[in-house]
């Protein structure tokens, strides 16, 4: 495999799973916060930041996604910047541009300041607008060496599990009336992007996308996986790349929905200059049974390995993704960037110290290669950032599950670069060399 001479090659993480000091500094409570109580100390990037952007001039990448944790920067979720949170992110980007690294920056990764939560939340079309306003400090601080910027980190996953299944937080469990939090935050997204533009900056989203397949070829299976295809991949792409929602009756929703006010659409679909994909593997889809709290219910996939966290490998699903998204959008669909792929298996340190996670250079390894046959079909691809550079909270899984190229200690906070590590590094020096 050759990829392009300017191909990004990156890892990623998120604010809230790395950085810990969560009452230093004056950051206010997120709902994560409020929710977990688990996380206060994390990675404590927060204080190790220089420690990690060596490990990733050691990785050799070109990108790092991070996240900017709002709490941060708006305690209340509204009002002027704090210069101390500010602060800490113009050190990170300093130091990633010293080292060749480019930023590419996410403005929300779930992490909503529990002030703007009591008063509704995504469910309140107002914080999209405090969305915009709190993007724009950030810009106003890093717009002159960040050049990529990510308004949102999957909305889909955001609204289902935080708003209608209650799994993440803020925890509630509306079903399918959490649909005004997806819309909300897409007007968010089309609020900070426009404005993001007029400053001459990259826009994206980064969207978790799966295939969805029917659990059989009943007729009551395939309306199930249709009408979940709607809900999870069409509604957070059709409204960015098209401007409008796809039809989303097999779910319950009605024709109109009563939530989007007009211009919101024009405004979602302010123009990208990336479309950031996060894949994990695909989604089958069966029939509910009557009175099933949700109109769909999800199926294993039988057959094939599966992660630490019990989610099933098929790389060729990423080529499945990509280029039914190429057939579906045709010139609408902009340069991708994986901007989230990886695994989490049972890590343990050897008596040599060793850290040989087989498991995840095999998962990335076929996972380029389903890539760059996406790539070989017409799929425009501008980069790959894995999940993640290290172990980090897991969000509802907490400590449990480890994602990353290098380990965490999380008692004594030591990094471990795991076998793994040094086999992204060599693949990376070997492209940049080819």
């Amino acid at each position: 495999m050759v990829f392009p001479g300017d191909f990004l090659w990156g890892a990623a993480t998120a604010a809230y799973q790395i950085e810990g000091a969560v009452a230093e500094d004056g950051r206010g409570p997120s709902i994560w916060d409020t929710f977990a109580h688990s996380a206060p100390v994390a990675c404590d990037h927060y204080h190790r930041w220089r420690e990690d952007v060596g490990l990733l001039a050691g990785l050799g990448v070109n990108a790092y996604r991070f996240s900017v944790g709002w709490p941060r920067i708006q305690p209340d979720g509204r009002g002027p910047g704090l210069s101390a949170g500010l602060d800490f992110y113009d050190r990170l980007v300093d130091a990633l541009v010293a080292a060749g690294i480019d930023p590419v920056l996410t403005l929300y990764h779930w992490d909503l300041p529990q002030a703007l939560e009591d008063e509704g939340g995504w469910l309140n079309r107002d914080t999209a607008y405090r969305f915009a306003e709190y993007a724009m400090l950030v810009a106003d601080r890093l717009a002159d060496r960040v050049g990529t910027w990510i308004t949102l980190n999957e909305p889909f996953i955001h609204m289902a599990l935080g708003y209608s299944l209650g799994e993440h937080a803020p925890g509630r469990k509306l079903g399918m009336a959490a649909l005004p939090a997806g819309h909300h935050q897409l007007l968010g997204h089309g609020l900070a992007a426009a404005a993001l533009r007029e400053r001459g900056l990259k826009v994206s989203i980064a969207n978790n996308c799966t295939p969805v397949r029917a659990a059989s070829s009943a007729e009551a299976d395939v309306a199930a996986a249709a009408g979940y295809n709607a809900l999870h991949n069409e509604l957070f792409n059709d409204s960015v790349l098209l401007g409008r929602y796809p039809d989303l009756s097999a779910v319950g929703a009605p024709a109109e929905l009563p939530f989007v006010a007009d211009g919101d659409l024009k405004l979602i679909a302010t123009p990208l200059d990336l479309l950031g994909i996060n894949y994990y593997s695909p989604t089958v889809i069966a029939a509910a049974v009557p009175g099933a709290e949700m109109p769909f219910e999800m199926r294993d996939i039988e057959g094939v390995p599966h992660t630490a966290f019990g989610w099933p490998v098929v790389p060729s699903g990423l080529t499945e993704l990509l280029t039914g998204m190429r057939d579906r959008y045709g010139a609408a669909l902009p340069p991708v960037l994986i901007t989230e792929n990886g695994c989490s298996t049972n890590d343990t340190v050897d008596a040599d110290r060793r850290i040989r996670d087989a498991e995840r250079i095999s998962y990335i390894d076929g996972h380029l290669a389903a890539l760059h046959a996406a790539m070989d079909a017409g799929v425009a691809v501008s980069g790959y950032l894995t999940w993640s550079l290290m172990d980090n909270f897991e969000w509802a899984e907490e400590f449990s599950q480890r994602f990353g190229l290098v380990r965490v200690d999380f008692d004594t906070l030591e990094r471990t670069p795991k076998d793994s590590y040094f086999w992204f590094r060599d693949l990376i020096a070997a492209q940049n060399a080819g």
